[in-house]
């Protein structure tokens, strides 16, 4: 079960904008992490270079956390907005809730929960 302090380091890490980083620093080797019902992905280096990959795309990402960090055990729900300048093509923005299995102070499985029609800007 992970201690609030954890909980909270890990938002402020993606509200400063680093993603990847944060990826690195808070789960778990094995990491799997899911978007909506796509296949899961797997390994804490591969998701921190897709998120560096998606990150490079983008002029600029504003990460706002929406609403209070919920924990209940090993299971942390966050719900985010997203804002998004992509390098080409529109700006568009992104609310969704993360759902996460903690293993201890690590992630271990996340998936994400949103309307992909947010993406068409």
């Amino acid at each position: 079960m992970p201690s609030r302090a954890t909980v909270e380091a890990f938002a402020a890490m993606i509200e400063s904008g680093d993603h990847a980083e944060a990826i690195e620093q808070f789960y778990t080797d094995d990491a799997i992490m899911q978007e909506n019902t796509a296949p899961p992905r797997a390994g804490r280096d591969r998701l921190a270079a897709r998120e560096r990959m998606v990150l490079a795309a983008q002029k600029g990402v504003v990460s706002t956390r929406l609403s209070p960090i919920m924990i209940d055990g090993d299971e942390v729900a966050i719900r985010w907005r997203f804002e998004f300048e992509p390098l080409e093509g529109k700006p568009f923005t992104l609310e969704e809730v993360a759902w996460q299995t903690w293993r201890g102070e690590k992630i271990a499985r996340e998936t994400f929960f949103y309307d992909p029609a947010q993406m068409a800007g």
